[in-house]
Formats: C-alpha cells, structure tokens, sequence
C-alpha cells in the first residue's frame, strides 16, 4: 500500500507563488507515475500535472509556463511551483497515483492542500 501527504498550501496574492509537496511513503518502489489534481469549487477533480518515474513531464494547457512538477525519488516527494498564480488557480490540490496489482490498477489519493488565490 501508499499513502501520500500533501502539504504547502496556503493563501498568496495574486502574480504570487507557492511550492506544493506530495510526500509518498509505504510501497514507495511500486510507483511510476504521481499526478497533481486539484478541485475549484463547484467543480470536479481535474488533471494538473503528472511526472513518472523516468522524469517525463505533462501539464495540461491552463497551466503551462507558471507550474513545474518535479520528482525527487530520494525523498520519494513530488513537488509543484506554482509561479504567476491568479484567483482562477484556487482549489484544494490533490496528489494521486496508481499501483498495477495482480487484480488491477490500485488508486490513492493525498487529503489535499487548500490553495487561495486573492485578487
């Protein structure tokens, strides 16, 4: 099994930046990709940024050039800076990853990190 623990949320001004951390722990060797989602209110969970395990990179097209996911598999600890923010980035951010197991795709999900973006 995994759990992953986000931190690094906070409330920031908008053009302002903050760091986001996913700390993985248990079954660490299992993962190959960890991916950043995030929930606005009123709306559904949705793809932010991915990085796997040989270092390839996605961002989906509202964030391209103001996030950078990073991996630091030392530390088994994923990150996402988060630069240029503006209120439209407000939203609880969730890590989550898969796991292949002999009976299927295992998903876990990080409690979230809440993020305010003040105009």
């Amino acid at each position: 099994q995994v759990q992953l623990v986000e931190s690094g949320g906070g409330l920031v001004q908008a053009g302002g930046s903050l760091r986001l951390s996913c700390a993985a722990s248990g079954s660490t060797f299992s993962i190959n990709v960890i991916g950043w989602y995030r929930r606005a209110p009123g709306k559904q969970r949705e793809l932010v940024a991915e990085v796997s395990s040989g270092g390839s990179t996605s961002y989906v097209d509202f964030v391209k050039g103001r996030f950078t996911i990073s991996r630091d598999s030392a530390k088994n600890t994923v990150y996402l800076q988060m630069n240029s923010l503006n209120p439209e980035d407000t939203a609880v951010y969730y890590c989550h990853t898969e796991i292949l197991t002999m009976w299927g795709l295992k998903d876990y999900w990080g409690q979230g990190t809440q993020v305010t973006v003040s105009s």
